[in-house]
């Protein structure tokens, strides 16, 4: 018999969170940084040289990898001989943890988690409660998977009861598309078959914490059906050519991972679930010795890489700039922003959708005339920092409000992440707006970028308040131009072309 003291378990799940919120996995760094020295396509190796760079640099500072610090999913074995020396049950244990990582002095993690989430969507403040799955085993250790999983990349998760006669690979290949870019690729696809629709999920969420061996499968070959797939999915996802941030390019997944149940013989239930560039995981394993904490990497261990602007890139001054400048910015090209931007997300844009609809004026100090908008929510600063990690979220869910703050407010001008969808394009064509993209997964290098910060409006939302940020070049790429073209569709079809031309050629 086991005894596991309460505190062994609290601290273990507190030191878990807070290493995997500046360290990337070691296997993931080495594959990104592979498909970096791969990469054809300039503006996709752009991307992921801010990605391995705002890695290191996490890792350095012991500061956030993106702003999104996740919901966090944890996943326990608890052996039968197990006995708990404890006053709290397993799953306040668990909160307790998360509650004091994301809470830390230090390394203050940004609470993301709403507690009513189809009624007054209020935040919970320290990111509990957990989503925690228990499994009663043989054995007498606990053994704690666990992952913090960014809004971006969950959100595209995908689940579909196919035909037991369908195409696993046809549907993962018709789906991958239409996840955009909000989850941050090049990443990982997590894959479950089998079981029912929940089992399914379940299977995908948990194939997302194995380690990288897609290189490891292609030079021995694959020993079963489910190694099959993971090798054709990867190839064929690969052809697609959507590339780092969906701007087009040779890698769009690192790997793909499969993980498979029994299912009824007129079921095949599939789900996919990415893992984002941010991707956070790690496990440990409690035997009554004490807490389980977490060994530093080496930080020789990360590529040394270095990324400055090009010769040709756009300097912009914010505070100056007109729609007459804007008209000439093209897609695929880097803008260096400098001077003030005013910030908000989804939350901030309905309540100025509430005041407008009303006929009430924006809070004093909110005007957006001829100036640009930064969709982010930004990790609380800490010590002697401006703002913590302040990397863009998905532009797409502030589409539905484009058009309204281009007709009302007088914005010319939005930064996010990913791509626009037709009704955010189509309002920015019909004003001859622009929307910039800055890179998701790079959130501390971006707020290295960002010199002052100062809440102007709504402070009662939290992260999601509207800030105005004074920054000095800030690297973005322009998306969406003031014709409505869009760098999202380009890149990609541009890519596709060249990967398949390719593999044409090599099977003559």
């Amino acid at each position: 018999m086991t005894i596991i003291k309460q505190n062994d378990l609290i601290d273990s799940i507190a030191d878990a969170l807070q290493f995997i919120s500046y360290y990337h996995p070691l296997d993931f760094v080495q594959a990104m940084h592979a498909a970096y020295e791969r990469e054809e396509s300039q503006a996709a190796k752009d991307a992921m040289a801010q990605i391995l760079i705002n890695s290191r640099m996490c890792a350095e500072g012991h500061r956030p990898i993106c702003q999104d610090t996740g919901i966090v999913t944890v996943f326990l074995d608890i052996g039968m001989d197990v006995q708990w020396d404890s006053e709290l049950s397993v799953e306040a244990m668990v909160n307790e943890g998360v509650r004091r990582a994301y809470t830390h002095p230090d390394n203050v993690l940004r609470p993301s988690i709403l507690q009513d989430p189809a009624g007054t969507r209020r935040n919970t403040g320290d990111n509990t409660p957990a989503v925690i799955h228990m499994r009663v085993v043989t054995g007498d250790k606990v053994v704690v998977h666990l992952a913090a999983k960014g809004g971006g990349s969950e959100n595209k998760a995908k689940l579909a009861m196919l035909n037991p006669s369908d195409s696993i690979v046809e549907w993962v290949v018709d789906t991958v598309p239409r996840l955009g870019a909000g989850w941050c690729p090049p990443g990982i696809l997590g894959i479950g078959i089998g079981g029912t629709a929940e089992k399914s999920a379940l299977l995908a969420k948990e194939s997302l914490l194995d380690s990288i061996d897609i290189q490891q499968l292609q030079d021995r070959g694959p020993q079963n059906r489910v190694e099959e797939l993971r090798l054709e999915i990867f190839d064929a996802v690969n052809k697609l050519g959507i590339g780092a941030q969906g701007l087009g390019g040779m890698t769009t997944v690192l790997d793909v991972k499969i993980k498979d149940y029994p299912t009824h013989a007129a079921s095949l239930p599939v789900t996919l679930i990415p893992n984002c560039a941010a991707t956070r995981h790690t496990h440990f394993t409690l035997d009554g010795a004490g807490p389980s904490l977490q060994s530093p990497p080496r930080l020789e261990d990360w590529p040394k890489i270095t990324w400055e602007a090009g010769p040709n890139s756009r300097r912009v001054n914010l505070d100056t700039v007109t729609a007459d400048e804007i008209a000439e910015w093209q897609p695929g090209e880097t803008v260096l922003l400098s001077g003030k931007l005013l910030t908000g997300r989804d939350a901030a844009h309905k309540k100025i959708k509430d005041l407008l609809d009303n006929g009430e004026a924006l809070p004093d100090g909110v005007d957006f005339r001829n100036r640009f908008i930064y969709y982010v929510g930004p990790v609380d600063a800490v010590r002697d920092e401006v703002v913590g990690p302040a990397g863009p979220t998905t532009a797409t869910r502030m589409d539905k409000f484009t058009e309204m703050m281009l007709a009302k407010t007088g914005l010319i001008g939005m930064i996010g992440k990913a791509e626009r969808g037709p009704l955010g394009i189509e309002a920015i064509k019909k004003h001859r707006a622009v929307y910039l993209m800055a890179v998701g997964g790079a959130a501390y290098l971006v707020s290295k970028a960002i010199t002052n910060a100062r809440v102007i409006a709504f402070p009662e939302l939290g992260m999601e308040a509207i800030h105005e940020f004074e920054v000095r070049d800030m690297p973005v790429t322009v998306a969406v131009d003031v014709n409505g073209n869009s760098m999202h569709h380009s890149g990609p079809l541009q890519w596709q072309k060249i990967i398949l031309s390719r593999k044409a050629d090599e099977q003559v």
